[in-house]
């Protein structure tokens, strides 16, 4: 496993690190076996959220007795002083831990980032919390290209997450920059969201791009995870069949895609707006149609359940005509 420096952090981290985002659907005990496999491997960077329900308290109990082995990174969609200053209490106790290395402002627009640093903001209770020793570093994670600008120029943010895969490169420079200026840069959704199938295609793409500090696939299975190592502790160069793949890759998917990161939810009319998205891309691009027709039978809200509110729009970080795409599933399905 190659270790990488984690921008002003000085932190050690693998270059994989672990997403926390897919164990909600397993269990505490899987989440343990996961976590002593990660030990194992070298594996030793943690990434979860006050938002993903139970995912914190999962890992709290997975990293139980190993936790120092660890570097734990956990964030709060929390604007104001108060609200984060509970929020970081609680990761504390569900993590069962007294320090948490790096917290990080939860995607946070270029508005909801001035609301943070104005007096009685959620950055007054992470600088406390850092003085009194609870979180170590301080971090911000966006979905928008004008907080990742805003991010560069603040000069307490020492690590930026942002999305960053074959067909989401509109951040380059910017990632590029975060290396000059010495902050960490941590890739999500390396894997779109799940929208691209070839994992080990999509973590060469990644990891071929010295800027990237550390990357965070979700897992929630061993063999995702010895998958994943694989593809990432392969260091030769990329061949011109993977070059070739990355083409094929874009030209499938475009920009217009759903990344399953579920903030348009939750939806007026009860969809399951990303599993609609997912199972319509079996459909139409992976050549599993009967498939992708029973999983799509068993939602109890179909695509054309859509009453057109929009409340999904408003929410979706990406700017996606999610209501044209649900019509256009809708066709395709048959209802």
């Amino acid at each position: 496993m190659e270790y990488r420096i984690l921008g002003k952090t000085g932190l050690k981290i693998s270059r994989m690190g672990f997403g926390g985002i897919p164990i909600q659907r397993i269990d505490a005990e899987g989440t343990r076996r996961l976590m002593l496999r990660l030990l194992e491997c070298g594996v030793n960077y943690i990434d979860t959220a006050r938002g993903y329900t139970v995912s914190e308290e999962y890992l709290g109990y997975g990293l139980e007795g190993i936790r120092e082995h660890f570097v734990l990174a956990t964030k709060s969609m929390s604007r104001t002083a108060e609200a984060m200053a509970k929020d970081i209490d609680i990761s504390l106790r569900n993590l069962r831990t007294d320090y948490i290395d790096l917290y990080q402002i939860h995607n946070a627009p270029p508005a909801d980032l001035e609301t943070v640093m104005a007096p009685g903001g959620a950055l007054e209770a992470l600088q406390e919390a850092r003085a009194a020793g609870k979180i170590g570093h301080i971090g911000i994670t966006a979905h928008s290209l004008e907080t990742f600008k805003m991010a560069l120029e603040l000069p307490w943010v020492e690590t930026i997450m942002f999305p960053y895969n074959i067909v989401e490169g509109q951040a380059e420079k910017l990632i590029a920059a975060c290396r000059e200026k010495n902050i960490g840069f941590i890739d999500m959704k390396p894997l779109a969201g799940g929208a691209i199938e070839d994992a080990r295609l999509a973590l060469r793409y990644v990891c071929a791009n010295p800027d990237v500090t550390v990357t965070i696939p979700g897992m929630a299975d061993p063999t995702e995870l010895e998958q994943n190592l694989a593809a990432v502790n392969d260091v030769s160069p990329l061949t011109q069949e993977e070059i070739a793949g990355f083409a094929a890759v874009r030209s499938a998917l475009g920009t217009q895609f759903c990344r399953r990161c579920n903030y348009c939810q939750p939806c007026s009319a009860g969809i399951n707006i990303s599993g609609v998205f997912l199972f319509e891309g079996y459909l139409s691009r992976y050549g599993l149609a009967d498939w992708a027709k029973e999983r799509y039978a068993s939602l109890d809200k179909k695509a054309s359940d859509c009453i057109g509110c929009g409340a999904c729009e408003s929410r979706c970080p990406y700017g996606l005509p999610i209501r044209k795409m649900l019509k256009q599933a809708a066709v395709k399905f048959g209802k």
